[in-house]
C-alpha cells in the first residue's frame, strides 16, 4: 500500500529569522505503521506537493491551528481525485469536527498500537470517520524510535548549518498554563518514557544537535537527573524548555551537553532575573518565550518588559502575541466574554491580534509586537544572536572532540561574515 504522509505549510512568526526544523509529529507518526505500508513523506514548508503521483492513501499531520485551513485544501483535492484522506496531530484534535467536513478519517489522540487496527480498516473497505483515543493513552514503553529515515536531509539546512533533530522523553504535563492546550492534548500527568529507551533513541540520531521537545523538564527533579546522568556518555548537544532551577540538575544538564534552554518570561521579577541569571552561571544560554497581551499587561509594562529582557542579557528573545488557540483557557475566557473578533485559523499565527485586549486597542497591540522584535534586536539583529549561540555550541562540541568543522566555516560564510559586518562584537 502507498501512503502518502504531509505536513502542510505554516507561516513563520512576523520579524522572526525564516529557518525549518525537521518536523516531529509525522517521524513519530511513521513509526507506528504497519510494516507493509509503503511511506512517503512531503513537508510542505520546504518543498512542493506532488498532487500527481498517485497515492492509495492520504495522511495530512497537523501540528498548529495556522496550517488546518491549508490541510483542508490539500484534503479537498485529493478527495475529489477519489483518494481517501484521513488527518491526526495536534491541530486535528483542537479543530475535530470542522476537520472531519474535509477527511475520510480523523484520529484523535496518540498513535502507538492503533495504527494496525485504521490501516486494517482502510484495506477491507471500512475506515471510520472518527477514531478517537483522546483518553486512550498508551503505555509509555511502547513509544518507539521516530522514523526519520522519511526526512529529506538536505532540506533542513540554514545559511550550511544542519538544523537539530526533534525528539521526546515525555509527554503530558502536571501543569496547566493559561495559553497553553497540553492539559487537554496529553492529560495532566507527567508520563516519562523508559530512560533507557530514549537514551537509545538519542545515540541513533545522525546529529549532534537535538532538541528535546518535552513541555518542561522541570517536573520531576529524581527523573531528570536520572535521564541527565544517562546522557552525559552520549556527547550530544542540546536545547529544551525549562529546566529544574536545582544546582545538581542544573550541573548535570551541562554535563549532559544542554546548550540552551527555552524559558517563558511573563513579567520583570527578581524571580525571573535570577532564574536567567542561574542558567547563565551555569554556562547555559537562554531564549525567552515572551507572549505579549495578557489581561494585566498595560503599554507601560509591555515597554517596561523589553527593558527588562535586554538588561538581564536574554540571549534571544522570542515575542508572540496571546493567541485562543482551540481547547485552552485564554480561548474560553475570552469566547465567553465575547472578546475573540477573529476566528480565521489562518490569522491564528500567533503574531496577529484576534481578541480586544483589557487595557489597549487590538491596534495598539499589534504595534507594541512590532515595537519589542525591533527594539530588543535593534543593537544586535536576531541573525548575529543566532551566530553567538551557534559559536557556542561549536565552542562545546571542540572541548569533547563532536565538533564537525565544515558547519562553522559554511555558517560564517553563508552568514555574508557577519561578525565582522556587526564590528566583531561577542
Amino acid at each position: 500500500m502507498k501512503f502518502k504522509l504531509i505536513y502542510p505549510k505554516w507561516k513563520k512568526l512576523e520579524r522572526q529569522t525564516e529557518f525549518h526544523l525537521p518536523p516531529h509529529g509525522p517521524v513519530v507518526f511513521a513509526a507506528t505503521l504497519p510494516d507493509d505500508v509503503e511511506i512517503t513523506f512531503t513537508d510542505e514548508n520546504v518543498e512542493s506537493i506532488n498532487f500527481d503521483d498517485s497515492p492509495d492513501f492520504v495522511g495530512i499531520s497537523m501540528m498548529l491551528t495556522s496550517q488546518v485551513r491549508r490541510g483542508w485544501e490539500i484534503a479537498d483535492r485529493y478527495r475529489e481525485m477519489g483518494v481517501k484522506v484521513i488527518f491526526g496531530g495536534i491541530a486535528t484534535m483542537l479543530h475535530a469536527e470542522e476537520t472531519m467536513a474535509h477527511a475520510d478519517a480523523v484520529f484523535l489522540g496518540e498513535v502507538e498500537g492503533k495504527m494496525e487496527g485504521v490501516f486494517r480498516d482502510f484495506g477491507n473497505g471500512r475506515l471510520q470517520k472518527r477514531y478517537d483515543y483522546m483518553t486512550d493513552f498508551p503505555p509509555t514503553e511502547s513509544i518507539g524510535t521516530a522514523k526519520r529515515d522519511i526526512l529529506n536531509r538536505e532540506l533542513y539546512y540554514y545559511k550550511g548549518v544542519q538544523m537539530v533533530d526533534l525528539v521526546h522523553a515525555s509527554r503530558g504535563c502536571r501543569f496547566d498554563c493559561y495559553p497553553c492546550c497540553v492539559s487537554f492534548l496529553g492529560g495532566r500527568k507527567f508520563r516519562p518514557r523508559p530512560i533507557e529507551r530514549v537514551v537509545e533513541e538519542l545515540a541513533g540520531i545522525d546529529n549532534n544537535r537535538l532538541f528535546i521537545v518535552d513541555n518542561s523538564f522541570a517536573q520531576d527533579k529524581d527523573w531528570e537527573r536520572e535521564l541527565f546522568t544517562a546522557m552525559i556518555p552520549l556527547r550530544k548537544k542540546w536545547c529544551c524548555h525549562p529546566i529544574e532551577d536545582d544546582d545538581e540538575i542544573l550541573d548535570l544538564a551541562v554535563r549532559a551537553g544542554v546548550w540552551y534552554v527555552y524559558q517563558a518570561v511573563f513579567d520583570t521579577s527578581d524571580y525571573i532575573r535570577d532564574r536567567i541569571r542561574r542558567y547563565h552561571e551555569h554556562g547555559i544560554a537562554v531564549e525567552g518565550t515572551i507572549i505579549l497581551g495578557l489581561d494585566e499587561h498595560t503599554e507601560n509594562d509591555i515597554r517596561r518588559l523589553v527593558d527588562f529582557l535586554m538588561e538581564i542579557k536574554l540571549d534571544l528573545a522570542e515575542f508572540t502575541i496571546l493567541t485562543p488557540f482551540p481547547h485552552t483557557r485564554a480561548f474560553e475566557d475570552l469566547h465567553r466574554a465575547g472578546r475573540i473578533f477573529s476566528y480565521d485559523w489562518n490569522d491564528y499565527t500567533a503574531d496577529k491580534v484576534v481578541f480586544r485586549p483589557r487595557n489597549m486597542t487590538p491596534e495598539k497591540l499589534q504595534e507594541l509586537y512590532h515595537y519589542a522584535w525591533d527594539t530588543f534586536y535593534r543593537d544586535e539583529p536576531q541573525t548575529y544572536k543566532m551566530f553567538k549561540l551557534l559559536q557556542k555550541v561549536t565552542e562545546k562540541e571542540k572541548a569533547d572532540g563532536t565538533y564537525r568543522g565544515r558547519n562553522r566555516e559554511l555558517m560564517i560564510r553563508r552568514f555574508g561574515k557577519i561578525e565582522e559586518s556587526i564590528g566583531g562584537r561577542s
